[in-house]
């Protein structure tokens, strides 16, 4: 197959490990740098351009759209989309998931366990926004923030207050979040490749930190997840609309909570953690289904598991 990797950097290793994987099964492997790609779009013949050639006979993509980038690199998913390549993520469910309020919406209505959130516009309200998720500690979210940016923990109902008054000073959208203390700084990834949570790993905060993120200190090492922490996170991914998700839980004293679903997982930290080949994974699956879509079109002209547009 003729697989197309979306990323800006081919030496980053996620890209890397993608491009090894596909390589090792078979599979004709290129990385394009979706910024450089520019489109005509038309019904007769829609096509993508990239170094002055255009992109043709590509079975499969598959994006790695960095969070500054969602609104350009998903257009270039959704044109790859107008061209009937099967891409695992679509268009749509990438940009659903870079808006961390629409997420929770999704998540909510499809009965995944969730952290008490709150979301206000109005200063005026701050009291009873506050007093809703729990009262102090709580945690304070930017919508636009990204890997932990933006994310401040309020340890007093007064410090509470005065960020969320700062932020809406600044006209920033912002959540609100109970703190879920009981995780004591770790958190999961669970690793969803189609209906499967393939690897999963736990990472701890550095000491004084209450973020994970490994970037920030935190250590990771491989997790035994159980059944209902394994079925959140397969059912978070399906409600989102991704076939490849990193889903980011917490432990609560009332069962798993999500905290986010990511479409362009990492897959540094959890090979290392866990020494699963998370890569060859991702190829099989792309390669299986999308071989089965092609079958589809060429006996009965359906296009399956497709957003029209």
């Amino acid at each position: 197959m003729k697989i197309a990797i979306l990323s800006q950097n081919p030496h980053l290793y996620s890209t890397k490990r993608l491009r090894e994987a596909g390589q090792e099964q078979g599979h004709d492997m290129r990385v394009i740098d979706y910024l450089r790609c520019y489109m005509n779009i038309t019904s007769k013949k829609p096509t993508i351009i990239y170094k002055g050639q255009p992109l043709e006979n590509f079975d499969a993509i598959i994006p790695r759209i960095g969070a500054s980038k969602t609104f350009y690199g998903t257009a270039v998913v959704r044109q790859f989309e107008v061209m009937d390549v099967f891409s695992p993520n679509q268009s749509q469910a990438i940009s659903r998931s870079r808006d961390k309020l629409r997420s929770m919406q999704i998540l909510a209505r499809a009965g995944v366990g969730l952290p008490i959130t709150g979301f206000a516009h109005a200063t005026q309200d701050i009291d009873g926004l506050i007093e809703m998720v729990g009262g102090a500690p709580l945690v304070i979210k930017l919508l636009e923030g990204t890997q932990g940016i933006g994310v401040v923990l309020a340890e007093t109902y007064q410090a509470a207050k005065s960020v969320i008054e700062a932020f809406r000073g600044l006209d920033a959208n912002i959540l609100v979040q109970e703190f879920i203390k009981e995780a004591g700084g770790a958190d999961l990834r669970c690793f969803v490749v189609g209906d499967q949570v393939i690897a999963g790993m736990k990472r701890q905060s550095a000491e004084g930190e209450f973020r994970s993120n490994l970037h920030r200190g935190g250590n990771a090492e491989e997790a035994l997840l159980s059944p209902e922490e394994i079925d959140t996170a397969i059912r978070a991914a399906q409600a989102m609309g991704l076939k490849i998700a990193g889903v980011d839980l917490l432990r609560s004293n009332h069962g798993p909570v999500v905290m986010e679903v990511n479409s362009s997982p990492g897959l540094e930290g959890i090979e290392s953690a866990t020494g699963i080949d998370v890569a060859g994974k991702i190829i099989e699956f792309i390669s299986k289904n999308a071989e089965q879509i092609e079958e589809l079109d060429h006996s009965s002209g359906i296009l399956s598991d497709r957003i029209r547009y």
